[in-house]
């Protein structure tokens, strides 16, 4: 199958599915986690998120091609400008870590993210640790 460039809005999104594919079981909450994503972060105020689901649906067409994660990941990098690898990251990683456990695929495909979207370690920290906050309980 061959696939138009992603826009940046589509691109963001698919490094969310695969980071959620990563283990071959996207959770409901991982899901919901994405939805979330999409309708509450001021980078998709401009997204119609009823394509959500079909922005999904061809990521996984996508990611069941040959070298399918590779071409995914490339074409995401390709369609998000530069100034935008950071929020892609977190966004990524928002999903990651929703369940609060992180299977050894999801820490790979966010490592291959981090490499692939140049972004620095000091930054992946930072992203790391607000997220951890963020999601802290009294209990």
């Amino acid at each position: 199958m061959s696939k138009k460039k992603p826009t940046a809005h589509e691109a963001l999104i698919y490094l969310m599915v695969i980071t959620s594919a990563a283990d071959r079981d996207m959770t409901d909450v991982e899901l919901a986690r994405i939805g979330d994503v999409v309708r509450t972060w001021p980078i998709f105020e401009d997204f119609e998120d009823r394509k959500l689901v079909k922005v999904a649906q061809d990521c996984q067409q996508l990611l069941h091609e040959d070298g399918g994660l590779g071409k995914v990941i490339a074409l995401a990098q390709a369609a998000i400008p530069l100034h935008l690898h950071e929020t892609a990251y977190a966004a990524a990683f928002e999903v990651a870590a929703v369940d609060m456990e992180m299977r050894m695929e999801e820490l790979r495909v966010l490592q291959v993210l981090r490499q692939e979207l140049a972004v620095d370690p000091l930054t992946v920290a930072a992203i790391e640790r607000a997220n951890k906050a963020r999601h802290r309980t009294l209990t």
